[in-house]
């Protein structure tokens, strides 16, 4: 929950372009833009390290305090290099806490799955991420997912979810987050067991029987 936003210590960018965003990051600080709620937008700089840190841990609300003038704010776009494998600027939007917004909460599954201790099975992550709706204060960090019953052609659906109170799903009921397949053919039926292309799912584990040694 955001009722205490970690605080970043932004700086206002005297200049702007690539050229100096660069310089900035060089310098170790990140560009941001501020923007919204009827104010002209605003290019600062925060720290690097700890932002991006904040970022992966799944952190979406801030107090950004430029100068001892504090806003709340809601990260609204992040801009990768051109490997994808490095932040280096984002969008920071100013909001209410008490104002309802959608956003996209990660998913992260918990326990190990019962039907992994079959031969030849797999864990997939289909859908690692849920749009929901809700107070900005009550945005979850993430929401965790026990799969540790999770049996052998069974799968947790979104709209199986106990989600934080106050917290509503706008993803599709039916999105699939963790499901146990066969990975050497299946009795059940494709319908059953496939996986959506599009979804690009992620394979977390993998247990196969050992070969038997020759007599």
């Amino acid at each position: 929950m955001h009722e205490k936003a970690p605080v970043l210590k932004g700086e206002v960018r005297e200049r702007l372009g690539s050229r100096y965003s660069k310089r900035l990051r060089d310098a170790g600080r990140l560009p941001v833009v501020v923007y919204g709620h009827g104010k002209d937008p605003a290019s600062i700089s925060v720290d690097a390290k700890e932002t991006i840190n904040y970022i992966h841990h799944g952190e979406r609300v801030f107090t950004i305090d430029v100068a001892g003038q504090q806003e709340t704010v809601l990260l609204r776009d992040v801009q990768f290099n051109h490997l994808g494998d490095g932040i280096i600027h984002c969008d920071l939007a100013r909001v209410d806490l008490d104002e309802t917004t959608h956003a996209h909460v990660h998913v992260t599954l918990k326990g190990d799955a019962a039907g992994l201790k079959e031969a030849d099975t797999l864990l997939m992550h289909p859908v690692t991420e849920l749009t929901v709706e809700c107070k900005l204060k009550d945005l979850p960090d993430e929401i965790v997912v026990d799969i540790s019953e999770l049996g052998s052609g069974q799968a947790i659906h979104a709209g199986e979810v106990t989600l934080p109170s106050g917290v509503k799903l706008l993803s599709d009921g039916e999105d699939i987050l963790a499901q146990i397949v066969h990975s050497g053919g299946s009795t059940e039926s494709a319908e059953e067991t496939e996986v959506s292309a599009d979804a690009q799912p992620e394979v977390i584990t993998e247990k196969k029987e050992e070969e038997k040694e020759d007599e």
